[in-house]
Protein backbone atom coordinates (compact mmCIF):
# COMPACT_ATOMS: atom_id res chain seq x y z
CA UNK A 1 0.00 0.00 0.00
CA UNK A 2 1.30 3.46 -0.89
CA UNK A 3 0.66 6.06 1.83
CA UNK A 4 1.56 9.75 1.99
CA UNK A 5 1.83 11.20 5.49
CA UNK A 6 1.64 14.99 5.68
CA UNK A 7 3.20 16.35 8.86
CA UNK A 8 5.95 14.46 10.65
CA UNK A 9 5.19 15.50 14.22
CA UNK A 10 4.65 12.96 16.99
CA UNK A 11 1.57 11.38 15.39
CA UNK A 12 2.90 11.47 11.84
CA UNK A 13 6.21 9.99 12.96
CA UNK A 14 4.52 7.13 14.80
CA UNK A 15 2.27 6.29 11.85
CA UNK A 16 5.27 6.40 9.49
CA UNK A 17 7.27 4.14 11.77
CA UNK A 18 4.40 1.68 12.08
CA UNK A 19 3.53 1.50 8.39
CA UNK A 20 7.09 1.45 7.07
CA UNK A 21 7.89 -1.37 9.50
CA UNK A 22 5.10 -3.36 7.87
CA UNK A 23 6.66 -2.99 4.43
CA UNK A 24 4.29 -0.34 3.09
CA UNK A 25 5.49 2.29 0.62
CA UNK A 26 5.52 5.42 2.80
CA UNK A 27 6.37 9.01 1.86
CA UNK A 28 6.43 11.80 4.43
CA UNK A 29 6.01 15.53 3.74
CA UNK A 30 7.00 18.32 6.08
CA UNK A 31 8.25 21.90 5.86
CA UNK A 32 11.13 21.08 8.22
CA UNK A 33 14.13 19.68 6.39
CA UNK A 34 15.51 18.47 9.76
CA UNK A 35 12.39 16.39 10.48
CA UNK A 36 12.27 14.96 6.97
CA UNK A 37 15.98 14.10 7.04
CA UNK A 38 15.60 12.44 10.44
CA UNK A 39 12.65 10.39 9.17
CA UNK A 40 14.42 9.22 6.00
CA UNK A 41 17.60 8.35 7.91
CA UNK A 42 15.81 6.52 10.72
CA UNK A 43 12.82 4.95 8.99
CA UNK A 44 12.35 3.13 5.72
CA UNK A 45 10.48 6.05 4.14
CA UNK A 46 10.92 8.59 1.38
CA UNK A 47 10.79 12.29 2.22
CA UNK A 48 9.65 15.47 0.52
CA UNK A 49 10.31 18.95 1.93
CA UNK A 50 7.59 21.53 1.31
CA UNK A 51 4.01 22.66 1.98
CA UNK A 52 1.91 19.50 1.89
CA UNK A 53 -1.14 21.38 0.59
CA UNK A 54 0.68 22.47 -2.58
CA UNK A 55 -0.24 20.33 -5.62
CA UNK A 56 3.34 20.20 -6.90
CA UNK A 57 4.58 18.96 -3.51
CA UNK A 58 1.94 16.22 -3.42
CA UNK A 59 2.87 15.35 -7.00
CA UNK A 60 6.54 14.94 -6.01
CA UNK A 61 5.40 12.71 -3.16
CA UNK A 62 3.67 10.40 -5.66
CA UNK A 63 0.03 11.34 -5.00
CA UNK A 64 -1.03 10.30 -8.52
CA UNK A 65 -0.79 6.62 -7.57
CA UNK A 66 -1.18 6.81 -3.76
CA UNK A 67 -3.73 4.63 -1.96
CA UNK A 68 -4.12 6.96 1.01
CA UNK A 69 -3.21 10.44 2.24
CA UNK A 70 -3.01 11.11 5.98
CA UNK A 71 -3.12 14.85 6.77
CA UNK A 72 -1.67 15.28 10.26
CA UNK A 73 -0.10 18.74 10.19
CA UNK A 74 -0.67 21.18 13.05
CA UNK A 75 -3.20 23.21 11.05
CA UNK A 76 -6.80 22.04 10.59
CA UNK A 77 -7.20 24.22 7.52
CA UNK A 78 -4.04 22.87 5.87
CA UNK A 79 -5.20 19.31 6.57
CA UNK A 80 -8.54 20.05 4.92
CA UNK A 81 -6.92 21.59 1.86
CA UNK A 82 -4.54 18.61 1.55
CA UNK A 83 -7.53 16.26 1.35
CA UNK A 84 -9.29 18.51 -1.18
CA UNK A 85 -6.23 18.68 -3.45
CA UNK A 86 -5.59 14.95 -3.09
CA UNK A 87 -9.17 14.27 -4.15
CA UNK A 88 -9.71 16.87 -6.87
CA UNK A 89 -6.36 16.62 -8.67
CA UNK A 90 -4.96 13.18 -7.86
CA UNK A 91 -8.13 11.17 -7.08
CA UNK A 92 -6.56 9.55 -4.02
CA UNK A 93 -9.07 6.90 -2.84
CA UNK A 94 -8.75 7.37 0.94
CA UNK A 95 -8.16 10.62 2.81
CA UNK A 96 -7.71 10.94 6.59
CA UNK A 97 -7.54 14.34 8.31
CA UNK A 98 -6.72 15.24 11.88
CA UNK A 99 -8.96 18.15 12.97
CA UNK A 100 -8.80 19.84 16.38
CA UNK A 101 -11.22 22.80 16.26
CA UNK A 102 -14.53 21.74 17.79
CA UNK A 103 -16.50 23.83 15.30
CA UNK A 104 -15.33 21.55 12.49
CA UNK A 105 -16.48 18.52 14.50
CA UNK A 106 -20.03 19.59 15.30
CA UNK A 107 -22.46 16.92 14.10
CA UNK A 108 -24.73 19.50 12.46
CA UNK A 109 -21.93 20.26 9.98
CA UNK A 110 -21.20 16.61 9.12
CA UNK A 111 -22.30 17.16 5.49
CA UNK A 112 -19.21 19.34 5.03
CA UNK A 113 -17.12 16.19 4.52
CA UNK A 114 -19.13 14.64 1.69
CA UNK A 115 -17.25 14.03 -1.56
CA UNK A 116 -19.10 16.88 -3.26
CA UNK A 117 -17.95 19.32 -0.58
CA UNK A 118 -14.80 18.72 1.47
CA UNK A 119 -13.89 15.12 0.54
CA UNK A 120 -12.50 13.70 3.79
CA UNK A 121 -13.22 10.02 4.37
CA UNK A 122 -12.17 9.92 8.01
CA UNK A 123 -11.95 12.80 10.50
CA UNK A 124 -9.80 12.17 13.58
CA UNK A 125 -10.21 14.44 16.61
CA UNK A 126 -7.35 13.96 19.11
CA UNK A 127 -9.23 15.87 21.80
CA UNK A 128 -12.34 13.72 21.50
CA UNK A 129 -10.28 10.53 21.42
CA UNK A 130 -8.36 11.58 24.55
CA UNK A 131 -11.56 12.62 26.35
CA UNK A 132 -13.07 9.22 25.60
CA UNK A 133 -9.90 7.55 26.92
CA UNK A 134 -10.18 9.57 30.14
CA UNK A 135 -13.80 8.50 30.62
CA UNK A 136 -12.84 4.87 30.08
CA UNK A 137 -10.13 5.18 32.73
CA UNK A 138 -12.78 6.44 35.15
CA UNK A 139 -15.05 3.52 34.28
CA UNK A 140 -12.34 1.07 35.41
CA UNK A 141 -10.51 3.08 38.09
CA UNK A 142 -8.33 0.23 39.29
CA UNK A 143 -6.81 -0.27 35.85
CA UNK A 144 -3.94 1.84 34.52
CA UNK A 145 -5.14 1.35 30.95
CA UNK A 146 -8.47 0.40 29.42
CA UNK A 147 -10.25 0.30 26.07
CA UNK A 148 -13.69 -0.94 24.96
CA UNK A 149 -14.16 -3.50 22.19
CA UNK A 150 -16.98 -5.34 20.46
CA UNK A 151 -19.44 -2.45 20.72
CA UNK A 152 -18.88 -2.14 24.46
CA UNK A 153 -19.38 -5.84 25.20
CA UNK A 154 -15.70 -6.43 26.02
CA UNK A 155 -12.91 -4.52 27.72
CA UNK A 156 -9.11 -4.53 27.62
CA UNK A 157 -7.73 -3.80 31.10
CA UNK A 158 -4.19 -2.89 32.06
CA UNK A 159 -3.61 -4.04 35.66
CA UNK A 160 -0.52 -3.50 37.80
CA UNK A 161 0.01 -6.52 40.08
CA UNK A 162 1.05 -5.85 43.68
CA UNK A 163 2.16 -8.04 46.58
CA UNK A 164 -1.44 -8.52 47.75
CA UNK A 165 -2.60 -9.99 44.42
CA UNK A 166 -4.16 -13.38 45.37
CA UNK A 167 -3.09 -15.23 42.20
CA UNK A 168 0.65 -14.52 42.18
CA UNK A 169 2.97 -17.44 41.29
CA UNK A 170 0.07 -19.29 39.68
CA UNK A 171 0.44 -20.66 36.12
CA UNK A 172 -2.07 -19.13 33.72
CA UNK A 173 -3.28 -22.62 32.79
CA UNK A 174 -4.25 -23.19 36.42
CA UNK A 175 -5.99 -19.80 36.57
CA UNK A 176 -8.25 -20.87 33.72
CA UNK A 177 -9.12 -24.02 35.68
CA UNK A 178 -9.73 -22.18 38.96
CA UNK A 179 -11.94 -19.52 37.35
CA UNK A 180 -13.48 -21.51 34.50
CA UNK A 181 -16.58 -19.30 34.30
CA UNK A 182 -14.56 -16.07 34.12
CA UNK A 183 -14.67 -14.75 30.56
CA UNK A 184 -11.18 -13.24 30.69
CA UNK A 185 -7.77 -13.95 29.16
CA UNK A 186 -4.35 -12.55 30.10
CA UNK A 187 -3.11 -11.53 26.66
CA UNK A 188 0.03 -9.59 27.55
CA UNK A 189 2.55 -9.22 30.38
CA UNK A 190 5.10 -6.46 30.91
CA UNK A 191 7.95 -7.61 33.14
CA UNK A 192 11.14 -5.64 33.81
CA UNK A 193 10.12 -3.20 31.08
CA UNK A 194 9.60 -5.87 28.40
CA UNK A 195 6.16 -6.67 26.95
CA UNK A 196 5.45 -10.24 25.81
CA UNK A 197 2.57 -12.60 25.01
CA UNK A 198 2.37 -15.27 27.74
CA UNK A 199 2.13 -19.02 27.39
CA UNK A 200 -0.11 -21.27 29.48
CA UNK A 201 2.80 -22.27 31.73
CA UNK A 202 3.79 -18.68 32.56
CA UNK A 203 3.17 -17.33 36.07
CA UNK A 204 2.35 -13.85 37.34
CA UNK A 205 4.64 -11.99 39.73
CA UNK A 206 4.39 -8.86 41.86
CA UNK A 207 5.53 -5.90 39.81
CA UNK A 208 4.11 -7.28 36.56
CA UNK A 209 1.77 -5.13 34.49
CA UNK A 210 -0.71 -7.33 32.68
CA UNK A 211 -3.27 -6.79 29.93
CA UNK A 212 -6.53 -8.69 30.38
CA UNK A 213 -9.26 -9.02 27.75
CA UNK A 214 -12.60 -9.63 29.45
CA UNK A 215 -16.35 -9.57 28.98
CA UNK A 216 -17.67 -6.23 30.24
CA UNK A 217 -19.90 -7.97 32.79
CA UNK A 218 -16.85 -9.72 34.26
CA UNK A 219 -14.73 -6.56 34.73
CA UNK A 220 -15.43 -6.22 38.51
CA UNK A 221 -14.69 -9.90 39.10
CA UNK A 222 -11.52 -9.81 36.98
CA UNK A 223 -10.25 -6.79 38.90
CA UNK A 224 -10.99 -8.53 42.21
CA UNK A 225 -9.17 -11.70 41.16
CA UNK A 226 -6.07 -9.69 40.32
CA UNK A 227 -6.20 -7.81 43.63
CA UNK A 228 -8.03 -4.63 42.64
CA UNK A 229 -11.15 -3.34 44.39
CA UNK A 230 -13.88 -1.51 42.48
CA UNK A 231 -14.49 2.11 43.49
CA UNK A 232 -17.30 4.52 42.70
CA UNK A 233 -16.46 8.04 41.56
CA UNK A 234 -18.93 10.67 42.77
CA UNK A 235 -16.64 13.71 43.23
CA UNK A 236 -14.20 14.44 40.41
CA UNK A 237 -11.75 17.31 39.93
CA UNK A 238 -10.46 18.08 36.43
CA UNK A 239 -7.24 20.08 36.14
CA UNK A 240 -7.31 21.91 32.82
CA UNK A 241 -10.35 23.37 31.09
CA UNK A 242 -9.12 23.01 27.52
CA UNK A 243 -10.87 20.99 24.83
CA UNK A 244 -10.15 17.67 26.56
CA UNK A 245 -11.14 18.77 30.07
CA UNK A 246 -14.27 20.51 28.83
CA UNK A 247 -15.38 17.47 26.81
CA UNK A 248 -14.89 15.17 29.80
CA UNK A 249 -16.90 17.53 32.04
CA UNK A 250 -19.72 17.75 29.49
CA UNK A 251 -19.91 13.97 29.27
CA UNK A 252 -19.91 13.62 33.06
CA UNK A 253 -22.83 16.07 33.26
CA UNK A 254 -24.92 13.70 31.14
CA UNK A 255 -23.96 10.64 33.18
CA UNK A 256 -26.91 8.64 34.49
CA UNK A 257 -25.42 8.74 37.99
CA UNK A 258 -25.03 12.10 39.73
CA UNK A 259 -21.36 13.09 39.59
CA UNK A 260 -20.15 16.32 41.16
CA UNK A 261 -17.41 17.79 38.98
CA UNK A 262 -15.07 20.75 39.40
CA UNK A 263 -12.62 22.21 36.88
CA UNK A 264 -9.50 24.24 37.66
CA UNK A 265 -8.33 26.31 34.68
CA UNK A 266 -5.42 28.75 34.75
CA UNK A 267 -6.45 30.95 31.79
CA UNK A 268 -9.24 33.33 32.85
CA UNK A 269 -10.93 33.64 29.45
CA UNK A 270 -10.85 29.87 28.98
CA UNK A 271 -12.29 29.39 32.48
CA UNK A 272 -15.13 31.78 31.66
CA UNK A 273 -15.77 29.95 28.38
CA UNK A 274 -15.92 26.61 30.20
CA UNK A 275 -18.26 28.02 32.86
CA UNK A 276 -20.68 29.20 30.16
CA UNK A 277 -20.54 25.85 28.34
CA UNK A 278 -21.29 23.78 31.46
CA UNK A 279 -24.48 23.61 33.50
CA UNK A 280 -23.68 21.73 36.72
CA UNK A 281 -19.89 21.95 36.91
CA UNK A 282 -18.04 24.38 39.18
CA UNK A 283 -15.19 26.14 37.35
CA UNK A 284 -12.33 27.68 39.36
CA UNK A 285 -9.83 30.07 37.81
CA UNK A 286 -6.26 29.55 39.01
CA UNK A 287 -3.09 27.46 39.02
CA UNK A 288 -3.60 23.71 39.46
CA UNK A 289 -0.40 23.66 41.55
CA UNK A 290 -1.72 26.24 44.05
CA UNK A 291 -2.28 24.52 47.41
CA UNK A 292 -4.87 27.06 48.53
CA UNK A 293 -6.88 26.62 45.35
CA UNK A 294 -6.68 22.83 45.63
CA UNK A 295 -7.93 23.11 49.20
CA UNK A 296 -10.80 25.33 48.01
CA UNK A 297 -11.69 22.64 45.46
CA UNK A 298 -11.67 20.12 48.36
CA UNK A 299 -9.11 17.85 46.78
CA UNK A 300 -8.93 15.76 49.95
CA UNK A 301 -12.58 14.81 49.45
CA UNK A 302 -12.29 14.01 45.75
CA UNK A 303 -12.72 10.45 44.50
CA UNK A 304 -10.61 11.11 41.41
CA UNK A 305 -8.38 13.82 39.95
CA UNK A 306 -7.81 14.06 36.19
CA UNK A 307 -4.76 16.15 35.27
CA UNK A 308 -5.57 17.14 31.67
CA UNK A 309 -3.55 20.31 31.04
CA UNK A 310 -1.36 20.65 27.94
CA UNK A 311 1.85 20.39 30.01
CA UNK A 312 3.15 16.92 30.96
CA UNK A 313 5.17 18.11 33.95
CA UNK A 314 2.25 20.03 35.39
CA UNK A 315 0.05 16.96 35.02
CA UNK A 316 2.57 14.70 36.75
CA UNK A 317 3.25 17.08 39.63
CA UNK A 318 -0.44 17.89 40.10
CA UNK A 319 -1.28 14.18 40.18
CA UNK A 320 1.44 13.56 42.78
CA UNK A 321 0.16 16.47 44.90
CA UNK A 322 -3.42 15.15 44.67
CA UNK A 323 -2.25 11.70 45.73
CA UNK A 324 -0.36 13.15 48.71
CA UNK A 325 -3.53 15.02 49.69
CA UNK A 326 -5.35 11.69 49.95
CA UNK A 327 -7.11 11.39 46.59
CA UNK A 328 -7.48 7.64 45.89
CA UNK A 329 -7.33 7.88 42.08
CA UNK A 330 -5.13 10.11 39.92
CA UNK A 331 -5.02 10.06 36.11
CA UNK A 332 -2.48 12.11 34.18
CA UNK A 333 -2.35 13.13 30.52
CA UNK A 334 1.20 12.40 29.29
CA UNK A 335 2.37 13.15 25.75
CA UNK A 336 5.98 12.04 26.23
CA UNK A 337 6.12 8.19 26.34
CA UNK A 338 9.54 8.30 28.04
CA UNK A 339 7.78 9.67 31.15
CA UNK A 340 5.47 6.65 31.45
CA UNK A 341 7.96 4.58 33.55
CA UNK A 342 7.67 7.32 36.20
CA UNK A 343 3.99 6.51 36.82
CA UNK A 344 4.79 3.71 39.27
CA UNK A 345 7.45 5.48 41.35
CA UNK A 346 5.25 8.62 41.48
CA UNK A 347 2.24 6.54 42.59
CA UNK A 348 0.06 7.82 39.72
CA UNK A 349 -2.73 5.34 39.06
CA UNK A 350 -3.26 5.74 35.31
CA UNK A 351 -2.12 7.76 32.35
CA UNK A 352 -3.46 8.75 28.94
CA UNK A 353 -1.15 9.01 25.94
CA UNK A 354 -2.77 11.29 23.31
CA UNK A 355 -0.38 10.10 20.64
CA UNK A 356 -1.29 6.45 21.22
CA UNK A 357 -5.03 7.15 21.12
CA UNK A 358 -4.73 9.19 17.90
CA UNK A 359 -2.45 6.63 16.26
CA UNK A 360 -4.90 3.85 17.19
CA UNK A 361 -7.74 5.79 15.55
CA UNK A 362 -5.80 6.32 12.33
CA UNK A 363 -4.55 2.72 12.14
CA UNK A 364 -8.14 1.54 12.40
CA UNK A 365 -8.75 2.90 8.90
CA UNK A 366 -5.50 1.68 7.37
CA UNK A 367 -5.43 -2.02 8.14
CA UNK A 368 -6.35 -4.56 5.47
CA UNK A 369 -9.28 -6.88 5.95
CA UNK A 370 -12.50 -6.09 7.79
CA UNK A 371 -10.83 -4.36 10.74
CA UNK A 372 -13.26 -2.68 13.14
CA UNK A 373 -10.94 -1.35 15.83
CA UNK A 374 -7.27 -1.11 16.81
CA UNK A 375 -5.72 -0.09 20.11
CA UNK A 376 -2.00 0.65 20.30
CA UNK A 377 -0.29 -0.72 23.43
CA UNK A 378 2.57 1.16 25.10
CA UNK A 379 4.97 2.88 22.72
CA UNK A 380 3.45 0.98 19.76
CA UNK A 381 4.89 -2.27 21.13
CA UNK A 382 1.72 -4.23 20.44
CA UNK A 383 -1.83 -3.85 19.17
CA UNK A 384 -5.25 -5.14 20.14
CA UNK A 385 -7.02 -5.72 16.83
CA UNK A 386 -10.75 -6.30 16.43
CA UNK A 387 -11.81 -7.64 13.03
CA UNK A 388 -14.60 -9.50 11.29
CA UNK A 389 -13.84 -12.91 9.81
CA UNK A 390 -14.91 -13.16 6.16
CA UNK A 391 -15.59 -16.36 4.26
CA UNK A 392 -12.31 -16.15 2.35
CA UNK A 393 -10.18 -15.53 5.46
CA UNK A 394 -7.83 -18.40 6.26
CA UNK A 395 -9.28 -18.46 9.81
CA UNK A 396 -12.86 -19.16 8.74
CA UNK A 397 -14.10 -22.63 9.66
CA UNK A 398 -11.07 -23.55 11.76
CA UNK A 399 -10.71 -24.30 15.45
CA UNK A 400 -8.46 -21.89 17.35
CA UNK A 401 -5.81 -24.62 17.84
CA UNK A 402 -5.59 -25.19 14.07
CA UNK A 403 -4.83 -21.60 13.12
CA UNK A 404 -1.13 -20.85 12.58
CA UNK A 405 -0.84 -17.82 14.86
CA UNK A 406 2.71 -16.51 15.44
CA UNK A 407 4.16 -16.79 18.97
CA UNK A 408 3.51 -13.09 19.59
CA UNK A 409 -0.23 -13.39 18.95
CA UNK A 410 -3.10 -14.40 21.24
CA UNK A 411 -6.87 -14.37 20.72
CA UNK A 412 -8.55 -12.47 23.55
CA UNK A 413 -12.20 -13.02 22.69
CA UNK A 414 -14.65 -14.03 19.96
CA UNK A 415 -18.02 -12.38 19.36
CA UNK A 416 -20.59 -14.80 17.92
CA UNK A 417 -23.82 -12.96 17.26
CA UNK A 418 -24.28 -10.98 20.46
CA UNK A 419 -22.30 -13.37 22.71
CA UNK A 420 -18.69 -12.71 23.71
CA UNK A 421 -16.99 -16.08 24.10
CA UNK A 422 -13.75 -16.94 25.83
CA UNK A 423 -11.44 -18.57 23.27
CA UNK A 424 -10.64 -22.23 23.86
CA UNK A 425 -8.49 -24.54 21.75
CA UNK A 426 -11.47 -26.34 20.22
CA UNK A 427 -13.69 -23.27 19.66
CA UNK A 428 -14.34 -22.89 15.94
CA UNK A 429 -14.12 -19.48 14.29
CA UNK A 430 -16.82 -19.04 11.65
CA UNK A 431 -17.56 -16.55 8.91
CA UNK A 432 -19.08 -13.38 10.40
CA UNK A 433 -17.49 -13.84 13.83
CA UNK A 434 -15.69 -10.88 15.38
CA UNK A 435 -12.26 -11.71 16.79
CA UNK A 436 -10.13 -9.64 19.17
CA UNK A 437 -6.44 -10.40 18.72
CA UNK A 438 -3.48 -9.20 20.81
CA UNK A 439 -0.39 -9.01 18.60
CA UNK A 440 3.16 -7.82 19.13
CA UNK A 441 4.00 -5.18 16.51
CA UNK A 442 6.40 -7.44 14.61
CA UNK A 443 3.60 -9.98 14.16
CA UNK A 444 0.91 -7.54 12.97
CA UNK A 445 1.66 -8.17 9.24
CA UNK A 446 1.03 -11.89 9.77
CA UNK A 447 -2.27 -11.14 11.53
CA UNK A 448 -3.18 -8.92 8.58
CA UNK A 449 -2.37 -11.79 6.23
CA UNK A 450 -4.73 -14.05 8.17
CA UNK A 451 -7.48 -11.42 7.97
CA UNK A 452 -6.80 -10.01 4.50
CA UNK A 453 -9.05 -11.22 1.73
CA UNK A 454 -8.74 -8.71 -1.10
CA UNK A 455 -8.37 -5.07 -2.03
CA UNK A 456 -12.03 -4.59 -1.05
CA UNK A 457 -10.88 -2.70 2.05
CA UNK A 458 -10.33 0.28 -0.21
Amino acid sequence: MKVIICGIGQVGWQIARQLSGERNDVTVIDMSDDLVRRATETLDVQGVIGFASYPDVLHRAGAKDADMVIAATRSDEVNMVICQVAHSIFEVPRKVARLRAQSYLDAIYADLYRSGHMPIDVVISPEKEVAEAALQRLAAPSAFDTESFMDGRAQLLGIALEDDCPVLNTPLRQLNELFSTLRAIVVGIRRDGKLFVPEAKDQLFAGDSIYVFTHHEDVPRALEIFGKASRRQERIIILGGGAVGLTVAQRLETHSRRIRTKIIERNRSRAEFAAEALSHTIVLNGDAMDNELLAEADITGADAVLALTDDDKTNLLAAVRAKQAGCPLTIALVNDPTLVPLMGPLDIDAYINPRATTVSSILRYIRHGRVRQIYSIGDSEAEMIEAQVLSTSSMAGKAVRDIAFPEGVLVGGILKGDRVMKPTADLRIEEGDIVAIFAMTKDVPEVERLLQVSIDFF
